[in-house]
């Protein structure tokens, strides 16, 4: 452990049956702070990050850093919960973790006898976190999809675009980073509620539900007044320039916001154009939203004069927010993620070494700390099935032969095209 402290979440053992993003993101908060995590998966049918771009080397279920990043500091099982052995694992798994993470459509874990109803039959104590789209109940509840489809009918991508073209769908799966701040938090309060008191806690988590949340001031807008927030691309109402505009080089942009007229009188002062401080049309926040395209313009002709970062550098010098556009490179070269130390690097065992991500925060005391890669497919086997759940020789081979523990070969066809 760094420096030799320890974790804040050292001892907490957590089986986790989720897929995707948001479950393995919340068991990627508690690993790096010292969780032991087992990740469940199965050959028989590999998560879907397994199959997303980038690859290295062609196509292959542990040849992206997808899966890797969102699962450092876990060990992989490959068992098949439909053959009997596989199933006999996934309890010896369940009675052995604090806690129990899945996040399945609504009834496929109760399709395995593994609900919570009959979970803590065996395991009263047991924390057992549920996160899906649209929760357990409702009318919805068999909603199944991703983060994208998520995003979408949670009002995300209606509002995400330029107001002359249709909706712009997130770049990323919106709702999936989203939620399991929400559920770590719970999660959290429920392990110290066991400490207290012995009791586990069933914590049931609508991934729609907690990304509405972040739309309620434009919910209140249409029950008052009537109003459905519309797309506007990178206007803001409350400020004026509000946007990105073009810099020298290849598809160079800053991001520039102002949000009074004392900013705006600096701002004309640096373009060398003071006398639009006082001009009628940009004088105040309301006339320059009136004419906010020919105020856009106006910046770009002098923003096209230099690179994005003189354009940061001499707007933050008097105090006008400011800001590069960031691509994928900018990111991984930015002085700033390297200083704190935000990559580190790991070497996975068929990508090879590559940079993960670590936290956005750190405790003093407690700091979190990366140290193994994402597994591939069932890397861990021996690992869990002997040290963690004493399994002997013999069970594991009886297992692997009844297909209740998956290998290479009952892998489907992945398609040359990914």
């Amino acid at each position: 452990m760094t420096n030799g402290m320890s974790k804040a979440m050292n001892g907490i053992k957590i089986a986790n049956f989720a897929w995707v993003g948001v479950g393995p993101l919340h068991a990627r908060y508690l690993a790096l702070h010292g969780a032991t995590v087992v990740r469940v998966e199965s050959h028989t049918r590999p998560d879907t990050l397994r199959l997303m771009v980038p690859f290295k080397g062609g196509a292959g279920v542990n040849n992206t850093p997808w899966f890797a990043d969102l699962n450092p500091n876990a060990y992989g099982v490959s068992i098949n919960m439909e053959k009997p052995p596989g199933l006999e694992i996934a309890w010896k798994l369940i009675m052995w973790a604090d806690i129990m993470i899945e996040s399945f459509i609504p009834g496929t874990m109760k399709k395995w006898g593994l609900d919570y109803d009959n979970v803590r039959q065996k395991r009263p104590d047991i924390i057992y976190v549920s996160t899906c789209q649209m929760g357990q109940t409702g009318p919805y509840a068999k909603f199944g999809g991703f983060g994208y489809q998520a995003g979408g009918i949670s009002g995300f991508t209606y509002i995400s675009g330029m107001p002359d073209r249709p909706p712009s769908p997130t770049q990323i799966a919106y709702t999936d980073v989203i939620a399991p701040r929400f559920g770590v938090a719970a999660l959290v309060a429920a392990l110290e509620y066991r400490r207290r008191t012995g009791k586990g806690q069933y914590l049931e988590q609508s991934q729609f539900e907690t990304s509405c949340h972040f739309l309620s001031p434009h919910i209140m807008d249409y029950l008052i007044n009537k109003r459905v927030l519309e797309r506007d691309g990178n206007r803001n109402p409350a400020a004026a320039p509000h946007g990105v505009y073009p810099c020298k080089g290849d598809d160079r942009w800053c991001a520039i916001a102002v949000f009074n007229d004392a900013e705006w009188r600096d701002f004309a002062g640096l373009m060398g154009v003071p006398q639009l401080a006082d001009d009628p049309k940009f004088a105040t926040v309301l006339a320059r939203k009136q004419n906010e395209d020919e105020l856009d313009a106006t910046i770009g002709r002098w923003t096209v004069d230099y690179t994005a970062e003189q354009v940061e550098a001499m707007l933050q010098a008097i105090g006008v927010a400011s800001a590069v556009v960031a691509d994928t490179r900018d990111l991984v070269t930015d002085r700033q993620l390297r200083a704190t130390g935000y990559y580190k690097e790991q070497n996975h065992s068929v990508v090879g070494p590559h940079l993960y991500r670590t936290m956005g925060y750190t405790m003093l005391n407690t700091p979190p700390e990366l140290t193994m890669p994402g597994p591939a497919l069932g890397e861990h086997n021996e690992y869990v099935l002997k040290e963690l759940l004493h399994m002997t020789d013999d069970q594991i081979g009886d297992a692997l032969a009844e297909g209740g523990i998956t290998t290479e070969a009952d892998l489907p066809q992945i398609s040359a095209s990914l």
